[in-house]
């Protein structure tokens, strides 16, 4: 991943001197981005590497943006989605942890 995000500042402004490009865990990975062009980018160098995208599992949450434009691989458009899962934690377009403590506490 390093090689594919170390060129250019792509990520979120985590603290004063420090970006957050991406979340890794073993096969799953997150991608973080400002803004959707610095996204679709991004989406291209790791293919560039040779890493594999499997569109099917990809999605774009998009948080504080009023931005509605495509990010796309191979041409094909990635789902837009209000929330999902990631390594058992649901993110939502909120940020926050409201709706995965709701979720936790449900289940148990």
């Amino acid at each position: 991943m390093k090689t594919s995000t170390s060129e250019e500042k792509r990520g979120i402004q985590w603290t004063s001197r420090m970006q957050l490009d991406d979340l890794d865990f073993a096969d799953d990975l997150a991608l973080l981005s400002q803004t959707q062009q610095q996204m679709q980018e991004k989406t291209i160098s790791v293919v560039a590497v040779g890493l594999n995208i499997h569109k099917g599992k990809s999605k774009i949450l998009r948080y504080n943006t009023a931005c509605t434009n495509p990010t796309t691989i191979d041409g094909e458009d990635l789902e837009d989605v209000k929330t999902f899962a990631y390594l058992g934690s649901i993110i939502n377009e909120h940020g926050g942890s409201d709706a995965d403590v709701k979720a936790r506490i449900d289940k148990a």
